[in-house]
């Protein structure tokens, strides 16, 4: 087979299909780094079959998408990149009707009673299995959010259309006009409140395809048939505006973020994970919005009032999501009036839940009372309890260790000279996505802001970062500054931020020219 070369020295060569892999196979990524196929990757390989390097840092992962996932996936970007060919011709109120009838639908007692009942056989499952179900069972209140966050998008200013900015010149305008971004792509754990989330696109006229955690899929199918589906149907948007993936394999997750028909990726779940989606998509191409390691830091300063404190611990430490208090650094000035303080909201967050369990850094465990070095605390984990520490010391390269309790509060305690040093550590080891500062002094509270680097900054409870709770807009998910700012946007990602600006001119004097030369008089008479 012959080959070119271009002007800037690279080789041309026909592409051919990968059809099979071998043991020891070298497979180039990164430019200069080289992963080496399994033997297990290469026995489970066949034609058809595709292969993606995920490259996070200096690791990389060779994942396999076996030809069937591959197909389900490609048909359901399919379908979604059609229903956005189509949205164009949906009306804005139609798309308020949609969200309408899919609050009404779950606001349904019929209907959300087989909604539970598929949750039910989930959960069972998931617990035997060891895996954790604290954020896979629904609720009344995991209804009532959903059901708030449909209205809420219902009510929600339709914004397709809206003029940003306009610029008016001698003869023409220009204006920068709000447009749907396109088809985005969706992978999230097994919570399936995230629903309302994820459709939230559609306010803008966007689509969207996604994946749910294999825990939860069961729960995902009953919505998609009970209420998704109908919804839209009734309402007269395209079946394909939003687009379950029905797949509990990984593989399928890989294949969509691969697919370069989306125009954004969003990722939301495990830290690990995430960051593996979100190498595929960049690889693919595609802008990604990560939403993984998670995790909120506590500051108290020399001027902190003790009860404030105490209420913003005890506030932050209520459930496990991504904004739980995790790790609280106290200056030494104050440590042995404030430590206690902190135990006692610890203490009574446990009585809330299901006991208590204390990371402290390891100088500073002798801080601790004597109850609390030698005392042991039943910890409900995912796979059941368990009688462990009830402190255990940590070292200070481990603060930014997230711990992912289920019943039991679980947070890490760090002694500090002073708030900077606290920002320091908290810049160096935590994910850099929630900081707050207990303290009396505004001058205090201003160096803080400029010091830590993180898109969500507090003076009490951490719990008050979410999108629906805080901005009244449901999230797709909230975003850390571990690998980076977001260029031109704020840490929660909704619904009504994903568009793209279109420029439209309305040219008044049709006799404009750049050079200035006047329009010539048109030839009277049959042209030549």
């Amino acid at each position: 087979m012959g080959s070119a070369v271009d002007d800037g020295g690279s080789t041309k060569r026909g592409a051919a299909r990968l059809e099979a892999l071998s043991p020891g196979q070298p497979i180039p990524f990164g430019g200069d780094r080289v992963a080496v196929v399994s033997p297990e990757l290469a026995t489970a390989f066949r034609a058809g079959d595709r292969l993606l390097v995920a490259a996070t840092g200096d690791d990389a992962a060779l994942l396999h998408v076996p030809a069937a996932q591959h197909a389900l996936v490609e048909e359901a970007v399919g379908r979604a990149a059609d229903a956005f060919a189509a949205m164009g011709e949906a009306s804005d109120a139609a798309i308020t009707r949609f969200f309408e009838l899919f609050a009404a639908r779950l606001a349904d007692d019929g209907v959300w009673t087989r909604i539970a009942e598929a949750n039910a056989r989930d959960v069972e499952a998931a617990r035997a299995r060891g895996r954790s179900t604290t954020r896979l069972q629904v609720s009344g209140g995991m209804r009532g959010d959903m059901v708030g966050g449909l209205r809420a998008w219902a009510e929600a200013e339709a914004s397709r259309g809206k003029v940003l900015e306009r610029v008016e010149h001698s003869g023409w305008t220009v204006e920068q006009v709000v447009a749907p971004l396109g088809v985005v792509g969706f992978v999230f754990e097994g919570r399936p409140n995230v629903f309302a989330d994820a459709t939230g696109v559609i306010r803008t006229g966007n689509t969207v395809v996604f994946r749910i955690g294999s825990d939860a899929l069961g729960t995902a199918r009953a919505i998609v048939a009970e209420a998704l589906e109908p919804a839209l149907a009734e309402a007269g948007l395209p079946r394909g505006a939003a687009v379950l993936v029905d797949s509990a394999a990984h593989a399928a997750g890989w294949a969509m973020f691969a697919d370069p028909r989306l125009s954004l990726a969003v990722a939301r779940g495990s830290g690990p994970a995430v960051a593996q989606l979100g190498a595929i998509a960049r690889q693919a191409g595609t802008p990604v919005s990560l939403h993984g390691t998670g995790g909120a830091w506590m500051v108290v300063d020399e001027t902190a009032d003790a009860d404030r404190f105490f209420a913003a611990a005890y506030h932050s430490l209520d459930r496990k999501v991504c904004n739980t208090l995790n790790v609280c650094c106290i200056v030494e000035s104050r440590a042995d009036e404030l430590v206690p303080v902190f135990l006692e909201a610890l203490r009574a967050a446990g009585q809330r839940r299901t006991g208590c369990k204390l990371h402290i850094a390891e100088a500073d465990a002798i801080r601790l009372p004597a109850p609390w070095r030698t005392g042991r605390a039943t910890v409900i984990r995912a796979d059941g309890p368990r009688e462990e520490a009830l402190a255990e010391p940590i070292a200070d390269a481990d603060l930014g260790r997230e711990w992912e309790w289920e019943e039991t509060p679980e947070v890490s305690l760090k002694i500090v000279r002073d708030v900077a040093e606290a920002a320091a550590l908290f810049n160096a080891h935590s994910p850099r996505f929630v900081a707050t500062l207990i303290a009396e002094d505004a001058e205090a509270h201003r160096r803080f802001f400029a010091a830590v680097d993180a898109p969500f900054v507090g003076d009490g409870f951490t719990r008050w970062v979410d999108g629906q709770y805080a901005l009244n807009r449901p999230e797709l998910g909230l975003s850390n500054w571990e690998n980076g700012r977001l260029f031109a946007r704020g840490g929660v990602l909704a619904g009504d931020g994903v568009f793209t600006v279109r420029s439209r001119v309305i040219q008044a004097d049709p006799h404009l020219d750049r050079g200035g030369a006047p329009t010539p008089a048109r030839p009277q008479g049959r042209p030549a």
